[in-house]
């Protein structure tokens, strides 16, 4: 094992360039490398030449003509390939000496070669880089150990597709190259055993970079880091030493600039590759690289924009269909008679609506919400309704058509018996050294550690008691919103005191309900932010402390209890509109307070069209909102940080600035950073799922922002973010239990909006069973109710209350019996008809729906018949291939001892007679 050092005394390596072919020609640089030994004792007997002082370099009579190019993945050999990079500053701490001291000779006794760059090659002359090669030896034990597919035929199957449009698809596909950077194999877990088994051309590039920086960080992260003699079980792993500052940071390295090829021809170039196919805005319409993306990010990256590309893909289909709807609406904008009602100056002119606040509020003229009217029908119409009940089976078609997808990338990406391996050989380092209790694996028969049920238990509660506090923090956030709601309202309301024209705008266009509607969102968007930016990392420190056995453990806690936190933070304001507000007003003679009437705070009304507009309102500032702020925090965020810790280092020139030394200053994508891009699709996923009937047009918003969304995150991991530790995933784990549930909640909240939150019931009541006309001519009078003036308590009327012999009644928003009538203000006959349909209308929408979907389930199979097929050739074939294999092996190893037994026995008479001879 030798270990190269940038600077060292014994050894000097120098690596030139030519600097006129350099100019003359784009092609690889001309690299060559030489040892000059000043050691008498090492210049013999190691296989390294020396050179005397006054030895020319061969070709070049001087070298001041040539420059070093360190913007290389290759040691200074220029053959082996640099896997991984650890960076440290040595801050004279004798403690962290100690520890990288007994870190890096436990590496060299894994079999791993080292070699460093000194401080003074840097260019902030502190940094040392560590760089990593894995030898073949070290690869194939652990691709064993690890049971990495690796190819031992090639596949004799067409691709199945599922659908058949090449000449429609072709302006949205990739080269060949990109699209297929590897030949399609047949594969089997790798046997270090049975190395001719396997396809192997050549051992140097048999694993692709991303398979052995996969297994390069394996062997990191469970290196101990005491001296020999000592056991310290604490002191493992690269995770730790980066924790305590002994190293600053740990990757693997980008293959070349994202902006231009590699010179050097073993690189592979993908990282330019993907830039210039996949991370541009203008390939917005283009296919995306998977089999690239998973071959220079790994699996887990790769499944990741599958399912965000699929998920675009299918959002165009529901885009569609809501732009149709929002159409309709426009379309039947002059038919709308009730809005016609409300703005007829004989009409909602002349009726005199009673106060929505105490105090405060004046009465008012109901054709004061003439424009509000309006914007109502273009979302509360009939052609809501039909979109509804198409986005419950959108949402199913979309998941089961994922599982086709999905079950497709498994077997091509060789995933298909990964969940086993996942759960076996993908312990968490910190659980092996936390847990000090020691088991045996009924399975394995083998010792392994393991937490104490009391232990877990006692972890478990405390978890779930942080949890219930800060969703309990939540609600009380949203209560002081619906509280400030209630509270500025009245301001509102105040501003503008004309009786009965002008009462109630603020401005020319905005109603106080919308006023209060806008800036209670805003607040409540801030909230959001502040309590999102909090919780991360009290999720991320509990479930640390449950101290989960494997990653797909740690990854499914943890998105447990964010989803949770987040459904309740970004849902919840819209929860509260669509089903609470207006639903517990009471009427004139006896309203209902928030917290008891000693609070003074009345519960919100709706307008007379209805609560849908303000939920639409709601709904469109939070998703957008959140989608705007999301894009700057992605994009703009990691260009400034980038900009800024790599400043300096632009003014080098190219050759002297490094390839470790240009990815140290990316930024790191840490182990759970697709977690938070899984995050914000899965929460837009439930705006446009759970509250599309109250806003159509909600998924041609996340269509837009979906196909923005994947070119940023694409030239994020090409060009800001250092290069990601591949690792594998099967699928997109508990995000896809989460979508399933979101799914069958949806049909429940869209089917109760249109039952409660739209106007559309009512309106349909009253058509078909009290309109005289079959019109909807005098709806807007049937559906207001009559109060008496006299009889409202003075703590309710206006301060200012103006006197009009002519107006004693003023109406509201129910269906209550009229003052004098036997049964005065209790609720009519046509109430209960209208509660009725409306449950009616519940369950057969939801009935529907579900049988649909169910259906639409069965019908579609999880697995397509090709990849089944496939599969089981794949199968086929390895049994054949094994038996062949070990017939012939069998057959040589027969061969070879019926040969070499008759040798070693006539081999033994010269032997005799030489020793007979030398005794002689």
């Amino acid at each position: 094992m030798r270990r190269l050092t940038g600077k060292a005394k014994e050894e000097t390596l120098i690596e030139l360039q030519s600097t006129t072919d350099s100019q003359m020609t784009d092609g690889p640089a001309v690299l060559t490398a030489f040892r000059i030994n000043l050691h008498s004792d090492e210049s013999s007997g190691n296989g390294i030449s020396s050179l005397s002082e006054g030895t020319h370099l061969p070709g070049h009579s001087e070298t001041e003509g040539l420059k070093p190019n360190r913007d290389t993945v290759f040691f200074r050999d220029g053959v082996r390939r640099i896997d991984f990079v650890l960076s440290y500053v040595d801050d004279k701490d004798e403690k962290k000496q100690e520890r990288r001291k007994a870190f890096e000779a436990n590496l060299e006794k894994t079999g791993l070669e080292l070699e460093t760059e000194d401080k003074s090659e840097s260019k902030d002359q502190k940094t040392y880089f560590l760089k990593i090669h894995a030898p073949w030896d070290v690869l194939a034990t652990y691709a064993d150990v690890l049971n990495i597919k690796v190819p031992f035929k090639e596949s004799d199957m067409q691709h199945g597709q599922d659908v058949h449009l090449n000449w429609l698809s072709c302006p949205f596909r990739l080269p060949d190259h990109i699209m297929h950077p590897q030949t399609d194999y047949f594969t089997y877990p790798f046997d270090k055993n049975k190395v001719d088994f396997f396809l192997i051309n050549d051992k140097e590039t048999f694993f692709p970079p991303s398979t052995r920086n996969r297994i390069v960080f394996y062997i990191l992260a469970r290196v101990p880091y005491y001296s020999e003699g000592r056991m310290d079980r604490e002191k493992t792993g690269i995770k730790r030493l980066l924790s305590n500052g002994t190293y600053t940071a740990a990757f693997p390295l980008h293959d070349c600039r994202y902006w231009k090829k590699a010179k050097n021809t073993k690189c592979e170039s993908e990282r330019f590759n993907l830039y210039s196919h996949w991370a541009g805005f203008l390939s917005f319409y283009k296919e995306q690289p998977l089999n690239l993306i998973r071959k220079y990010y790994g699996e887990k990256i790769g499944i990741y924009f599958a399912w965000l590309g699929f998920y675009t893909e299918m959002l165009f289909f529901a885009a569609v269909m809501g732009v149709i709807c929002f159409i309709y609406g426009l379309l039947s904008y002059g038919d709308n008679k009730s809005s016609k009602e409300i703005c007829d100056q004989n009409i909602g002119g002349s009726i005199v609506m009673c106060p929505l606040c105490d105090k405060k509020c004046p009465f008012w003229t109901l054709n004061s919400t003439c424009l509000s009217s309006w914007q109502s029908h273009l979302f509360d119409n009939e052609g809501t309704i039909f979109f509804a009940i198409f986005m419950g089976i959108w949402v199913t078609l979309f998941l089961e058509f994922w599982k086709r997808r999905q079950a497709r990338l498994e077997y091509e990406w060789d995933l298909v018996d990964f969940e086993e391996e996942q759960q076996q050989l993908q312990i968490r380092p910190e659980f092996e050294i936390k847990c000090t209790n020691r088991r045996k694996n009924k399975i394995t028969q083998e010792m392994e550690p393991y937490l104490p049920v009391t232990s877990k238990c006692a972890r478990f509660i405390f978890s779930g008691t942080t949890v219930i506090l800060w969703v309990s923090l939540i609600v009380a956030c949203i209560i002081g919103v619906i509280a400030y709601r209630l509270a500025v309202y009245a301001a509102f309301a105040s501003i503008i005191k004309d009786p009965l024209r002008k009462i109630q705008l603020v401005g020319r266009f905005i109603t106080p309900q919308l006023a209060t509607s806008v800036t209670a969102s805003c607040i409540n968007f801030v909230i959001i932010m502040i309590l999102n930016f909090l919780y991360e990392r009290v999720a991320i420190w509990i479930t640390d402390m449950e101290i989960p056995k494997t990653h797909l453990e740690y990854e499914n806690r943890l998105t447990i209890k964010m989803f949770l936190f987040q459904f309740v933070n970004y849902y919840s304001s819209c929860f509260y509109v669509a089903f609470f507000k207006g639903k517990f007003v009471g009427y004139p003679g006896k309203y209902s307070y928030m917290f008891g009437n000693m609070t003074k705070l009345r519960n919100e009304e709706c307008d007379p069209g209805g609560c849908l507009i303000e939920l639409t309102t709601q709904l469109v500032i939070v998703m957008a909102g959140k989608q705007l702020w999301g894009n700057i925090q992605e994009a703009l965020l990691p260009l400034m940080r980038n900009w800024w810790s790599s400043r300096k280092g632009r003014h080098n020139p190219v050759n002297h600035y490094s390839r470790w030394e240009q990815d140290y200053v990316l930024l790191n994508f840490s182990q759970i950073g697709l977690f938070y891009e899984y995050l914000e699709m899965v929460i837009q996923f439930g705006f446009i799922t759970l509250f599309v009937a109250s806003f159509p047009l909600a998924p041609l918003l996340a269509l837009c922002n979906n196909i923005l969304e994947i070119r940023v995150d694409a030239w994020k991991f090409t060009t800001q973010f250092r290069r990601p530790v591949a690792s594998k995933a099967r699928n997109i784990g508990a995000w896809q239990e989460i979508l399933n549930a979101v799914a069958i909640l949806s049909v429940v909240t869209n089917a109760f909006i249109m039952a409660f939150t739209s106007d559309m019931i009512p309106r349909m009541v009253y058509l078909y069973a009290y309109s005289k006309e079959a019109s909807m001519s005098g709806y807007i009078n049937n559906s207001l109710s009559v109060y008496s003036i006299s009889q409202i308590h003075p703590d309710n009327m206006p301060e200012d209350y103006w006197h009009d012999n002519s107006t004693t009644t003023c109406r509201y928003r129910d269906y209550r019996y009229p003052p004098g009538h036997e049964k005065q203000y209790t609720h009519t006959m046509q109430f209960w008809h209208i509660l009725a349909a409306k449950m009616a209308f519940i369950i057969i929408m939801e009935h529907v729906v579900f049988v649909v979907k169910f259906f639409v389930a069965w019908l579609i199979p999880d697995v397509p018949s090709d990849v089944k097929a496939r599969i089981k050739r794949e199968r086929y074939l390895i049994q054949e291939y094994l038996h062949k294999y070990e017939v012939e092996r069998l057959k040589l190893q027969l061969s070879a001892s019926f040969i070499t037994e008759p040798q070693s026995e006539t081999s033994l008479t010269p032997d005799k007679h030489e020793v007979v001879s030398e005794c002689s």
